[in-house]
């Protein structure tokens, strides 16, 4: 993603990480240039027993992009998770992932402008909160991943909520 700065437009990339079953998102982190060390601690992350989010996964699917060093896969490996290498040339086979980066720079990044690397790490954070609590899912039957709200009543006050400045908006029933 590209960000205005003192230096001029700096392209950012986005880590993310999906659970295909649930369609949890997490960002593993937002760096100027991916290299050896940053993807070693990011695996250190993610596979983290107390608190890292491929806790309990069998496997992690990826492209074949060179991040994927052989260390990443190893650290990967120590901690139980199979690092799978997709087939050259197979969008069709990262659809969800494809899909994600599409809602987010359709929904939130390509209507900002965005000032830094901390407005880029704030935008991303939002939508991953709304894509978890407010957003269905046409492929999980269109239930929200993680509901934060009672199913939506057919009387009572509608409330609206307003993230990052109002670009995106929820609406949700009154509590009981």
């Amino acid at each position: 993603m590209e960000v205005w700065t003192v230096l001029g437009l700096v392209r950012y990339h986005v880590f993310f990480v999906i659970r295909l079953a649930t369609r949890e998102v997490h960002i593993a982190g937002i760096v100027l240039e991916p290299d050896g060390p940053w993807m070693k601690q990011v695996a250190r992350n993610l596979t983290d027993g107390l608190d890292g989010f491929l806790g309990g996964c069998r496997y992690l699917i990826h492209d074949r992009a060179s991040v994927f060093s052989e260390a990443f896969r190893m650290i990967l490996q120590t901690a139980g998770v199979e690092s799978v290498r997709l087939p050259a040339r197979s969008p069709n086979l990262k659809a969800i992932a494809e899909r994600f980066v599409r809602s987010i720079k359709e929904s939130c990044l390509d209507r900002m402008v965005l000032i830094g690397k901390s407005s880029l790490h704030r935008a991303t954070s939002q939508f991953v909160l709304h894509y978890h609590q407010e957003r269905n899912h046409q492929g999980l039957k269109n239930k929200i991943i993680q509901p934060e709200f009672t199913p939506f009543p057919t009387k009572g006050a509608v409330h609206r909520r307003k993230r990052l400045g109002g670009l995106i908006r929820c609406y949700y029933p009154e509590a009981a």
